[in-house]
């Protein structure tokens, strides 16, 4: 029988709640003294870079902090029970059915053998929510209301046959199945893109509305202005800042607040960096962007990126390549349908449309690890989806992949320096020593130090696996770097740092950049041409400021229509404003001739 004072309660409360672990090799726990309280109806956001504590947080909140965790706080409790001293088989009790809980990496924790309506199916049977006869039209309701489209043949499908952002989606369905009283979400927009972000956070919204409770946990300031009621910063396990959504995003307090506000990338374009282009540019000709290269390039033989400077050569000549998968039913589907463009030399291509739209096919395709049904990949010159493997592998390090997945794509069992100095083995790098020496460097690179060449991957936050994940795919020094979601994990800080990155090798050595990403802010920001995918089809492409300022095709301007209307305060912006009449001027769908850049 619930009494007076626990119908009254909230949801989770906690004060001074500690989660340290043993020999984790930090100066301090992980979560240091953190206090919180949550009611029904309310959302409350926690932020910080990555590895500042929030996952910890939300894991301990749900007795989920791990294998070594030494968990301990003042007071803890949820629903107004105490729960400091719960053991397992109390918070089985208590996890789906009262805290729902949505996790960062999906691939990892959709189970690869179970189908996507037996995972959601799962906590209804649990907690006995509905009929086993009415299991699979609840899970089926779930799916759609998560925004995952044809639901019914989408749940028989399995983990591996969805794209980062429909599973994604298929984990938020799980999480609300049994309708909890408080959704625990970390990074639950993670990895959609932005129209299926809208409709997420949309559903969040309307279940904050109606009285759910909602832990967000996202480094997507313009997510969390979006639906938080109040926010709290945390770094290095503390919270340094907590106030109202809207006074905390305006007029920031603390100066690591600030630091996230000013690393948001508008999606106004960077005239300040250098990249401005003039207002009259057709955003679908086929460009002619070989620019002069900077005075400060090293010359070509000093490049560590393999051939030339970045010439007017075509590197990468994609060939109305068509891909073709079997569905549950016998049928066969289109995930690319003659998709044909040119990549030349030291230049950077974006591509972004809505989760299922082609563009991780397209990059496999690219990479060599699917072979087209139709049409042909070109590499430097020569053939390269029509070789045999045993002749591609020895190229295979001049083109490498950053995944969106960094927990999946990394061996759980090697250690952050064997990652790193397999790697570079692989480029010849002769001894232990030298290639150690490198991996610092690497890990430097990417923000990290040497003190992460100890851990394995389970021990890293998602931050910080994506930025090993970067260091391992520029190990090799490749000619091509095809970034599927590579700062999809990042908080903004970091994002930037890594965006920098990229921006400077690419400059510097010529490195030329295939990137793969739902965050338009992110493309406006390094791109200098993109692509709009839509069912396996280019429907607009050309210089990124002609798309983004005047998108011609109506898919691409719904995109940008859905973009969150929030923008970073000017005062913490480094980069230029919105141009005045940026995006209002609409034309008819233009052509989709094949593209070259």
């Amino acid at each position: 029988m619930t009494s007076s004072a626990q119908m009254h309660a909230p949801l989770v409360a906690c004060d001074g709640l500690t989660v340290a672990f043993a020999g984790s090799g930090r100066r301090g726990p992980a979560v240091n003294g953190v206090t919180l309280s949550l009611a029904p109806g309310e959302c409350l956001a926690l932020v910080g870079r990555s590895g500042s504590g929030k996952s910890v947080t939300a894991r301990a909140l749900v007795g989920l902090a791990g294998p070594g965790a030494r968990v301990t706080a003042r007071s803890w409790t949820v629903g107004g029970r105490d729960a400091s001293r719960w053991g397992p088989r109390a918070w089985r009790r208590v996890r789906g059915r009262q805290i729902g809980l949505v996790l960062q990496d999906a691939l990892v924790s959709l189970d690869g053998m179970r189908s996507v309506g037996a995972e959601v199916a799962e906590p209804l049977r649990a907690h006995r929510i509905v009929p086993r006869a009415e299991t699979a039209d609840r899970v089926t309701q779930l799916l759609s209301d998560a925004g995952i489209p044809d639901p019914v043949r989408r749940a028989a499908q399995y983990p591996h046959q969805l794209s980062g952002g429909l599973r994604q989606r298929a984990l938020l369905a799980g999480g609300l199945a049994a309708g909890p009283a408080l959704l625990i979400a970390d990074e639950p927009t993670t990895a959609l893109d932005v129209t299926v972000q809208a409709q997420v956070l949309g559903l969040l919204g309307r279940l904050r509305d109606a009285g759910m409770g909602l832990l967000l946990i996202s480094h997507d300031l313009a997510a969390v202005a979006t639906v938080a009621d109040r926010v709290a910063v945390l770094h290095d396990g503390r919270v340094v800042e907590e106030g109202l959504a809207e006074r905390v995003l305006s007029d920031p307090l603390h100066d690591r607040t600030r630091e996230l506000l000013a690393a948001v990338p508008s999606i106004a374009l960077r005239r300040s960096a250098g990249t401005a282009r003039p207002d009259t540019e057709c955003p679908t000709a086929v460009p002619d962007t070989a620019a002069a290269m900077p005075a400060e390039h090293t010359p070509a033989h000093e490049s560590p990126f393999g051939g030339a400077r970045p010439t007017d050569g075509v590197l990468l000549d994609v060939r109305s390549v068509t891909k073709c998968y079997p569905g549950p039913h016998g049928e066969r589907r289109a995930a690319v349908h003659e998709v044909s463009f040119q990549l030349r030399t030291g230049r950077t291509l974006g591509i972004v449309g809505e989760s299922g739209s082609g563009k991780s096919t397209t990059a496999r395709l690219v990479l060599g690890l699917e072979t087209p049904d139709f049409g042909s990949v070109h590499f430097g010159g020569e053939s390269w989806s029509g070789l045999a493997e045993r002749r591609r592998r020895p190229r295979r390090r001049h083109i490498q992949l950053v995944q969106q997945d960094p927990l999946s794509s990394l061996d759980p069992r090697w250690t952050v320096g064997r990652l790193l100095e397999e790697a570079l083995s692989v480029r010849g790098v002769p001894s232990r020593s030298a290639r150690r020496d490198e991996a610092v460097q690497l890990l430097q690179q990417v923000g990290l130090d040497v003190a992460h060449l100890a851990r394995r991957p389970a021990q890293l936050s998602g931050g910080q696996r994506q930025r090993v994940a970067l260091a391992r795919a520029l190990a090799p020094r490749p000619r091509l770097l095809v970034c599927d979601e590579p700062v999809s994990a990042l908080d903004t800080t970091v994002q930037a740092q890594i965006l920098g990155l990229l921006t400077g090798l690419r400059r510097r050595y010529g490195l030329t950049l295939l990137f793969i990403s739902h965050d338009l802010r992110a493309v406006r920001q390094l791109c200098d041409h993109v692509m709009v995918m839509r069912d396996g089809r280019i429907v607009e492409h050309g210089k990124t400021a002609g798309v983004f300022d005047r998108p011609q095709h109506p898919y691409t301007q719904a995109l940008l229509d859905a973009l969150p209307a929030w923008e970073p305060p000017l005062a913490t912006r480094t980069e230029g404003t919105r141009p005045p009449g940026a995006r209002q001027t609409r034309r008819s769908p233009g052509t989709t001739s094949s593209p070259s850049w």
